[in-house]
């Protein structure tokens, strides 16, 4: 047999897909994104197809250098408008439209052409599948993923499949929206640098107010719209109290409405209404009842558990945020070790827990204090103060929850020492002033002295 017949079944001998892909995407001064958003797809893409809008700076001209076809459309201010032009002219039997700020791995091309080359070419038929449904990963400046959400960004090239909406819009067509877990696309262009840079979230804020004009009850829209303009705010240091009053009251709406909105923008609400009433004194249980909320919506979201103990505690309630806690720390062994982070096929998120791994252990401690549970303040003390041997709000209490134990100073010294250095001075005059904080005043006076003999 020859080597030729020896190839997988719908691969031609260059690596191309013998069904036809057209990448195509619409842009306008991405003269620093161009070349990366058509190589990735340079070596199995029929065609490349880019769309400018009224480019002012090179991309157009890098654009046409590495062969892609270009087109003009003027900018009307929809996005479903040129890339629905963008559609009409590609000749490819499927489509992959990503935006110039948007790429996927070499890796996943990989998957992604094997799939194309399993689905082949269209037949025409309700039921095939029509809609390539994916993760969608945006990076932030440091090039870590701080959101994972699903977007349809490969289908195929019927008249059927079309795109819908002025802004944040969405593919409408007729078949089978099939998703594949393992084929990821990359998003850079919301990092904090672009949205500087380049001004999206106020021309997305404009283009939202236009939509919500014709919809207004489109909630979808409002939870994309204050989205928008809390990113505007923030770049306004949020000086228009008017927008950010918008903001408040829309995010509100959204944590109530059961309409379709996007996962990350739901927990985006949450999070906002959160901060806005996390330090008022008065407004413990309402944070309570919104972290039940969230953990009730976002059950794989690993940092509303961790918010709800933090005000559990503060509401003197330690019983309930020992439960959630140990609940809490169940979920984090069952992720632990995993790369992607994924559980049950949704994503384990945890920036908080993330930021502060010590936190959940301070939290346990705090909780176990509030029970009364002394083995139990000894341990999450001593698990603490491992990782953190400077930490005097931990280590005072400790000592003197072991001398009221019963331990003889003696005993006492030989749990510090499995933490602390006793041969440093330093460890040493650190451990006798937080013994004399906690009014344990003989036991600093003991450790003084050995401090005083090691000068």
């Amino acid at each position: 047999m020859s080597k030729k017949k020896k190839m997988k079944k719908n691969q031609s001998s260059s690596g191309k897909p013998e069904v036809k892909l057209s990448q195509c995407m619409i842009v306008k001064n991405e003269e620093k994104n161009i070349e990366t958003a058509l190589n990735w797809a340079k070596p199995v893409a029929y065609e490349q197809i880019v769309v400018d809008t009224g480019s002012t700076d090179r991309t157009v001209e890098i654009a046409e250098k590495m062969g892609a076809k270009v087109y003009h459309f003027d900018w009307i201010n929809d996005f479903s408008a040129a890339k629905n032009y963008a559609i009409k002219q590609a000749t490819g039997d499927w489509i992959a439209f990503l935006d110039a700020d948007e790429y996927f791995s070499p890796e996943d091309t990989a998957k992604l052409i094997e799939k194309l080359n399993v689905l082949g070419v269209s037949t025409g038929s309700s039921n095939e599948t029509t809609i390539l449904q994916m993760p969608w990963h945006q990076l932030n400046d440091a090039g870590e993923v701080i959101v994972i959400d699903v977007q349809n960004r490969v289908f195929r090239n019927i008249k059927e499949v079309y795109y819908v909406g002025r802004i944040h819009e969405y593919l409408h067509g007729r078949g089978e929206i099939k998703f594949i877990d393992d084929t990821a696309i990359i998003h850079t262009g919301y990092a904090e640098t672009e949205l500087k840079e380049r001004g999206k979230a106020a021309r997305n804020v404009e283009l939202l107010r236009m939509e919500l004009k014709e919809r207004p009850n489109d909630m979808m829209m409002k939870a994309y719209l204050a989205d928008s303009l809390n990113s505007v705010n923030a770049l306004n240091d949020y000086s228009n109290q008017d927008d950010v009053a918008e903001v408040d009251s829309v995010f509100r709406e959204v944590i109530e409405s059961d309409a379709m909105i996007p996962e990350y923008l739901r927990k985006k609400a949450f999070e906002h209404v959160l901060r806005e009433v996390w330090n008022d004194p008065d407004k413990v249980s309402d944070c309570v009842a919104l972290c039940e909320k969230a953990i009730k919506a976002f059950p794989h979201n690993l940092d509303f558990y961790y918010y709800c103990s933090v005000k559990l505690n503060e509401a003197e309630k330690y019983e309930q945020a020992w439960e959630l806690l140990h609940d809490l720390d169940s979920k984090i062994d069952k992720v632990s070790g995993s790369k992607s982070g994924m559980s049950d096929g949704t994503a384990s998120t945890s920036a908080a827990i993330a930021s502060d791994p010590l936190g959940i252990y301070g939290q346990t401690l705090i909780a176990a204090q509030g029970l009364g549970d002394v083995e139990n303040t000894i341990k999450y003390a001593e698990i603490i103060l491992k990782e953190n041997k400077s930490l005097n709000n931990i280590l005072s209490p400790y000592i003197h929850i072991l001398l009221n134990t019963g331990l003889a100073p003696d005993e006492v010294f030989e749990k510090l020492a499995e933490i602390y250095d006793i041969t440093s001075l330093n460890d040493m005059l650190f451990i006798a002033r937080s013994a004399k904080d906690c009014g344990a005043i003989e036991f600093a006076r003991m450790l003084m002295t050995i401090a005083g003999e090691m000068q």
